[in-house]
């Protein structure tokens, strides 16, 4: 499938199609589809039409959202959905002057989280929201399980949701070693975000990744060449065996 015969726009839907791409789990293909962020820098009216405040007429709208830049830092923490905002302001505060590009950024903070089910503290950067978000989920595991790997918007958000899932699927016993009702009372605590191992392994996994794993999975050692000779000089002598006079049955 030349690619060249297509519109630029549509290359990446295409790759999906040909190739070990085809061969990759259809559960992690179906997590690649497209899906919206939940509004943070914005409020969505949720309406097409509404009366005008002064002359009561009834008016289109539609709901713009802001474009939010995602700078690479934003995946080594957890910014809660916030990004960076591009815009102007005006030099001086004064609306006659010329106007200035100006970058809005969120306020970081260096916190230490701990996972109760990897039983270790993450030094992690957050923004004021990630923590309301995590006091609202009653914990910092339950905000990573709970939150759709879009609105964390992170591969460390990815990566930790991928571990917690997978320690779950296998119930080892490295957790917690020496307080086994422990582990048993963390296990039932979040055991209805328990989902297989084989498809917990690849969640949160960049296509790139993805294809790897695929590549390492269908990857086999090629056979020394002695060993197919033994095999073929075995396999002869097992025949010449066989049809030695003294073992055809008599008719």
């Amino acid at each position: 499938m030349p690619l060249h015969k297509y519109p630029a726009k549509i290359w990446e839907a295409l790759k999906l199609k040909q190739g070990i791409y085809t061969r990759l789990p259809k559960h992690y293909l179906k997590s690649l589809e497209h899906k919206e962020l939940t509004p943070v820098h914005w409020r969505p009216l949720g309406v097409q039409y509404r009366a005008n405040p002064n002359t009561g007429l009834k008016e289109r709208v539609q709901d713009v959202p802001i474009p939010i830049f995602y700078p690479p830092e934003s995946h080594d923490g957890l910014w809660g959905g916030e990004g960076w905002i591009s815009g102007f302001r005006y030099a001086n505060n004064d609306k006659m002057s010329n106007r200035l590009r100006k970058i809005w950024k969120p306020q970081l903070f260096k916190r230490e989280l701990y996972s109760e089910i990897l039983d270790h503290k993450f030094t992690i950067s957050v923004t004021a929201r990630t923590l309301d978000l995590i006091d609202a989920a009653y914990g910092f595991d339950f905000y990573v399980l709970k939150t759709p790997k879009e609105d964390l918007n992170s591969k460390l958000g990815a990566d930790l949701m991928r571990a917690m899932l997978l320690r779950l699927a296998r119930r080892d016993t490295e957790l917690y070693p020496d307080d086994p009702a422990k582990r048993e009372q963390v296990y039932n605590k979040y055991k209805h975000f328990e989902i297989p191992e084989e498809e917990a392994e690849w969640l949160g996994l960049s296509l790139e990744e993805a294809v790897e794993k695929q590549r390492q999975l269908e990857h086999k050692e090629p056979e020394p060449v002695f060993q197919a000779c033994v095999d073929e000089l075995v396999e002869e002598l097992h025949i010449k065996k066989l049809s030695e006079p003294h073992l055809i049955e008599k008719k």
